[in-house]
Formats: C-alpha cells, structure tokens, sequence
C-alpha cells in the first residue's frame, strides 16, 4: 500500500481537531471570560531511506564528498491543543457584582458544603477543599449574603477573624446593608444600617506562571494542575488586585471572550481547504492503486 494515503488520513484526522477546536471557539464568542483554543500540528516519523554519511577518502588519495539522509515523511499529528490567555474586551454592565480583571490574575472559587469550609465563621482552609479559578466575574448573593457564582462556589478573599488575624474566606455582604461597592483593588466596602461605611472583606486573586496549564472544567472555570505554577494551599499564595502582577479590578464590567470570529473563519476556511486536499492525496493514491491492479489484465 501506498504510504501517501496513510499520511492523508493522518492530515485529515488532524484537520478535524484543528475544526473541533474552532467550532467551540465560535460556539463560546459571547461567553464570559472565556479562553480560546489553538491546535498545532507536528510531522510525524520519518521512514530513513539511506542514512547521512560525511567525506570519504578514496583508494588513490581522491575524496568523495558527503551525502545527506533520504528520508519519506509518514504524515502529521497534533502537537498541542493549547488554551490562549490574552485579555477579552469589556463590556460595561454596570451592575455592582459584575467584575471585570484589566490584567493577568484569576477569581478563586470554593465549592460549597466541603470539610475546609467554616460556614458559621466564614473562613476557608484553602489546602483542604478544592478550588477553582475563572475570569468570569458575573457573581451574585445568596440567601445568606455571600459572594457567588452562578453555580452556587463561593468567592474566595481576605478576612480579618475575631482575633484580628487576616484569614481566606467567604465574602459576604450583611441583609442590613443599604449599599455596597468593590474597589478597584478588590476591597468590598458596604453601608450599614446605621448609615456607617464598614468593610466587607476584599477579593483576593491567583495568579500562575504558566496560566495555559490549567485545565478546563467547564462553567467557565479552571482547575490547577502540576504544571501552571505553585499551588494555592493559603492566603499567602492569594494576591491583591492590582499588585504583584495581578490586574486591577473594574466592578460594574466584564471580560468577553478572547475569540476573534474573523480569525476563527479565516482559520476554519484554511482547515476546510486543508482537510479538502488531504482527501485529495487518498483519491490520487487509489486511481494509483487501480492502475496497478489493471496491470493484470
């Protein structure tokens, strides 16, 4: 059999990724905070057909110059499916709990209901419940007055407990409160019923060296693994909005995605094009092939 029609069906395989890929790219364009994907591809291994050799010297003293490798490419593969985490444009919706991060950083989310959560004093032991991250700031109250998203995960920030002592828990915003407000270094401000401004905590952010190794979850979040960075196990390893790296943040605003549709077409018509000629090469292959078995007649 002809090794031109395997390397086609290795293009087309890939080329069906790389469509995958887009399609969810354009199917989230209006989700917020949401990270786009790329696919890279790699040539596969090469079948060697002679071997490199340098100069040779010659039995009457001439020498025979070197040759380099004859080698037949065996087709394509994906390198990598990686997740691009440039900034998506805001767009302004001026309601209090919509937040927006104009910079690297990410919200840091506790799901509900888990050992490691205090729900009476409102504190969080990081190291013991598992966390995610997101860019999508949409987050609203429950019955109780804590900060969440719209699953229902708890926003992570900075408390200070009974004994004075700066602490990770729950954000939460008193039923009493006539008003409230987030700064844009995260601090959450209220106004109580007696009309006396009081602070509510501030919202701390995780920021990672190698962001893109995250892994999706769904639901607009990420978890961490091994390779993005050092794990989040205390307050310590939160940051202020703003500083050490993170972006500052805008309340009353929110991330779009990072998906720009012209790109997204221009590269969906180029994989077309691309699957389109990989099924070229295995038509040209078989016409090949029936011309040999004709041979025989």
């Amino acid at each position: 059999m002809l090794r031109s029609m395997y390397s086609g069906i290795s293009g087309m395989k890939g080329f069906q990724t790389k469509l995958d890929t887009i399609g969810n790219n354009i199917a989230n364009v209006n989700t917020y905070g949401y990270k786009k994907g790329r696919v890279t591809f790699q040539d596969m291994m090469s079948q060697t057909i002679s071997n490199a050799q340098g100069p040779i010297a010659g039995e009457n003293g001439n020498v025979r110059g070197g040759l380099n490798p004859s080698q037949v490419g065996l087709g394509s593969q994906v390198g990598s499916i990686d997740t691009i985490h440039t900034q998506g444009n805001r767009q302004t919706t001026n309601r209090p709990l919509d937040l927006s991060l104009e910079g690297d950083g990410m919200f840091v989310l506790a799901e509900a209901g888990e050992s490691g959560i205090d729900t009476d004093d409102r504190e969080i032991e990081l190291g013991n419940v598992n966390t995610s991250f997101t860019r999508a700031g949409n987050f609203y109250l429950d019955s109780e007055g804590a900060i969440v998203n719209n699953e229902g995960k708890y926003l992570v920030g900075q408390l200070v407990n009974e004994n004075g002592e700066e602490v990770s828990g729950i954000l939460t915003i008193p039923d009493s409160a006539q008003s409230f407000s987030i700064q844009t270094d995260g601090t959450v401000n209220y106004v109580d019923e007696n009309g006396d401004p009081q602070v509510a905590g501030q919202v701390r952010l995780a920021n990672f060296s190698n962001p893109s190794g995250l892994e999706k979850l769904g639901g607009n979040t990420f978890q961490y693994t091994e390779n993005a960075g050092e794990a989040i196990d205390g307050l310590d390893d939160l940051l202020v909005a703003g500083q050490d790296g993170t972006g500052q943040m805008v309340a009353g605003a929110l991330e779009m995605s990072n998906v720009d549709l012209a790109e997204s077409f221009t590269e969906m018509i180029t994989s077309q094009r691309g699957f389109q000629a990989n099924t070229r090469i295995i038509t040209t292959s078989d016409e090949i092939l029936q011309e040999l078995v004709n041979l025989k007649r």
